[in-house]
């Protein structure tokens, strides 16, 4: 159940169908569109959406899935359903056209593999186009629509006699024509021409006399009038004869090729029917695409689990702008079934709450939704919203009354598959009064185990939502140091209305603000103080938070790097200790070699004074040159240097928060908003909060160092893993497409391929001629022809390279 009956206009679902009519090619997908509607059939959502998806991915392959010619020939086949009828000459081009487009996508869906696109594919194998139905209709209407001269013996020789009678006409009048221009009745540029299908010569009015015949008309200044010269009287007659006798032999043969068409007429509205759908689940998968729009996993339960909801048309919009649309994460569940929206006014509440019910809408009729993957869809029967203003003088309606009469049908109506969505919750009335009677309502729309989104300033049921199981608070999030919207939807607390800070922005005189706080009473002002400035902590504890990531990150590097540096020494230790061992090994092996002689030549020379001493010098010398100890030179450690640095800041600089140690790089400027990049993480922080330091400073605080390009050499292997002989260009503009040719030629040609596929689509040839002639400059281009027509024939072109 839908409530109020103009839930579309206000969900603004309405101009989502104007968009899938647009993207319709035939009234017979338009006539789909209008016969979208919300489903309370699980079963039947799920097959439209599986529809639509397989669609997408159809679109997304990119494969020669029929684009054109998608005719509405259902009322043709209603006439021809009845005996005696005949269908006409254009009905039956129109025919053989769209039964052709008809044939291709059957065919495609017979060449795919069953998985690929079950529905699709199951419901394909259901429709019949008989093949002796299209060829009796090529037999006798031609590629331009017209009737074949071979269509039967009897026209063919009509049409035969007919070009000789005006061949021959053509003869005499030409004769009648030299003779009249010699003459000086008619002037040299003037040519025969025809008249109530008859062949004349325009004559001048003052010579009409000159040339005896019938006159059939003349020009609309009198000066020229239009003659039938008595001579062709009989040939004029004889071709006008032959014109009535092919009319009535096309005719014939119109009625007898209609007649054969009879009896397949059920067979052939199905497959119109059929191709309906195809135009239609076009139309939802372009849309889709334009979206971003996904198809998530489908539960038959209720709740909402969605990542990056965007609002469509919003999103659509914000597209064309160049701008981002700010996404939503937002979870309903047994024990948070209604989400209480607080946050100031123009902070994106109500774009919320109808982007969760138009999201939800647009599911239930078949659409894929733009969500991010992860997102999960919960199914509910009925969805209620109270959104605007109902207010009717026709029904002495006032604002606050029509909202009390669409609580009074939640109420009654609502239950565990309801899905429901209230802006501005209790306003129009006494805001005592309302906010009571609000949390009245709301305490039974808990009991009835709804679902729901409420928007409301109303600080009770924040502290109601708190402390009650089955409600939760969420808060559109607010810059409340710069008072400025953020747009994003944070559950888990309530937000506040900065109605005094919005006041004292805007200009409002202090004492003002200050009498209202007073007639507010402390325990109010309190509270609202109290969420300001939670939310600002929230915003600095971020930014401490992202601080100590970034530390703790650089510490656990400098602890691999220690430790990794400690083993290293330690090995280098054992190494140097395993040598200086065996290095003393060595010298005391020497040592003991070089005592050994020494007393021996002590003993053989019996001590002489002189001989002794030179022996003694020598195990000096070795002593000294050996055992000597070498000096060690240490470093200092550099101490860490901070530069501040002059000038603007611009992407690129570096930059340090004022106050706090992390530094970090520009990435982007959006007015006052700077977009930093400190480490892994990117963070926008205010321009007045930082300070512009050096390339030294950002260098030994993070270690990095700033990456110059450099000229860099030609990777084949890289350029050949990707390159693909395949280059679709469909959608491209002149100069875009050109500039994609010769990179693609370009690399092809590096790499030694001989054949190249380039996708351009038919349309009216213009892409394709611009591709050809500039691929004719190329002397490495052997040929180019057409791809095989099963697989896009003119829409493709083949290139030869030598």
């Amino acid at each position: 159940m839908l409530y109020p009956n103009t839930i579309e206009q206000k969900l603004g679902f309405d101009k989502l169908r104007e968009r899938l009519k647009e993207a319709c090619i035939s009234p017979l997908g338009q006539a789909f569109v209008e016969k979208i509607k919300f489903s309370e059939n699980f079963g039947l959502v799920e097959k439209l959406v599986s529809q639509t998806a397989e669609m997408q991915r159809i679109l997304e392959i990119g494969e020669n899935f029929p684009s054109q010619n998608y005719i509405d020939a259902t009322p043709y086949l209603k006439r021809a359903a009845i005996e005696g009828m005949l269908l006409t000459q254009p009905e039956f081009s129109d025919l053989k056209a769209s039964l052709h487009t008809i044939r291709l996508i059957l065919k495609f869906f017979d060449s795919q593999e069953p998985e690929s696109f079950p529905i699709l594919i199951e419901y394909s194998k259901t429709i019949r186009v008989e093949k002796s139905i299209t060829d009796a209709i090529d037999r006798i209407i031609d590629e331009r629509g017209q009737i074949r001269d071979s269509a039967s013996n009897e026209l063919s020789r009509i049409r035969k006699r007919l070009i000789s009678e005006q061949a021959g006409i053509r003869k005499k009048l030409d004769t009648i024509l030299k003779s009249a221009k010699s003459s000086g009745w008619i002037g040299e540029d003037v040519s025969l021409t025809v008249r109530n299908g008859r062949m004349v010569i325009p004559v001048a009015a003052e010579h009409k006399r000159k040339v005896r015949g019938f006159i059939h008309d003349e020009s609309a200044t009198g000066q020229t009038v239009f003659i039938e010269p008595t001579d062709v009287f009989e040939s004029n007659n004889e071709i006008r004869e032959l014109e009535y006798e092919e009319r009535r032999e096309i005719n014939r043969i119109l009625l007898e090729l209609t007649a054969t068409l009879r009896p397949y007429v059920p067979d052939l509205q199905k497959a119109y029917n059929f191709l309906g759908l195809m135009d239609f689940l076009r139309a939802k998968a372009k849309l889709a695409a334009e979206m971003g729009a996904i198809n998530p996993p489908f539960q038959n339960q209720q709740f909402v689990d969605w990542r990056d909801a965007r609002h469509p048309l919003l999103h659509l919009s914000f597209q064309k702008q160049g701008k981002k649309v700010t996404p939503l994460n937002i979870e309903l569940k047994e024990k948070q079934r209604i989400l209480i929206v607080s946050g100031p006014n123009a902070g994106g509440k109500s774009v919320a709450l109808k982007t969760v019910g138009l999201i939800q809408y647009m599911f239930q009729c078949g659409l894929l939704v733009p969500v991010a993957e992860g997102s999960s869809m919960g199914f509910f029967q009925n969805i209620f919203i109270d959104i605007g203003d109902e207010q009717s003088l026709e029904n002495d309606l006032s604002t606050y009354s029509s909202h009390l009469t669409n609580m009074r049908h939640f109420l009654t109506m609502a239950n565990r598959r309801t899905l429901f969505l209230i802006d501005e919750f209790g306003t129009g009335t006494e805001p005592g009064l309302g906010g009571a009677i609000a949390e009245a309502i709301l305490e039974n729309l808990t009991k009835s185990g709804a679902y729901g989104v409420i928007n409301t300033h109303y600080t009770n049921l924040k502290v109601l939502a708190d402390k009650t199981d089955g409600l939760v608070n969420g808060a559109m999030r607010f810059d409340g140091e710069h008072l400025e919207p953020l747009y994003q939807l944070e559950i888990g607390r309530p937000g506040s209305s900065f109605a005094f800070e919005i006041a004292s922005k805007i200009g409002l005189p202090k004492a003002v603000i200050e009498r209202a706080k007073e007639k507010l009473g402390t325990q109010q002002v309190s509270f609202e103080k109290l969420l300001k400035e939670l939310d600002i902590e929230r915003r600095v504890f971020s930014e401490k938070n992202i601080e100590v990531g970034i530390k703790e990150r650089k510490l656990a590097k400098q602890l691999a790097d220690y430790t990794s540096l400690k083993e290293n020494l330690e090995n280098n230790e054992k190494k140097i200790v395993n040598e200086a061992k065996q290095k003393a090994k060595n010298l005391l092996s020497d040592a003991n070699q070089l005592i050994e002689n020494t007393i021996r030549e002590i003993k053989e020379n019996k001590a002489e004074k002189e001989k002794t001493k030179v022996v003694r010098n020598e195990l000096e010398t070795f002593g000294k040159k050996n055992l000597e100890l070498e000096e060690v030179v240490e470093t200092a450690p550099a101490e860490d240097v901070y530069e501040p640095e002059g000038g603007d800041i611009t992407p690129g600089s570096y930059v340090r928060i004022i106050g706090q140690t992390a530094i970090g790089e520009v990435l982007s400027l959006k007015g006052k908003d700077v977009e930093i990049r400190i480490g892994d993480l990117k963070s926008n922080v205010k321009l007045n909060r930082l300070e512009k330091v050096s390339n030294k400073t950002y260098k030994a605080a993070t270690g990095e160092k700033k990456v110059k390009t450099a000229a860099k050499g030609v990777d084949l292997n890289e350029r050949m893993l990707n390159f693909s002989f395949n280059l679709d260009m469909r959608g491209k503009r002149g100069e875009e497409a050109l500039g994609v040719v010769d990179q693609f030629m370009d690399n092809a040609i590096m790499l030694g391929y001989d054949e190249l596929r380039i996708v351009h689509g038919k349309g009216d040839g213009i892409l394709r001629t611009l591709v050809r002639n500039h691929l004719r400059g190329y002397s490495q281009v052997k040929g180019m022809q057409d791809e095989h027509p099963d697989r896009g024939g003119a829409g493709v072109t083949i290139v030869k390279l030598k």
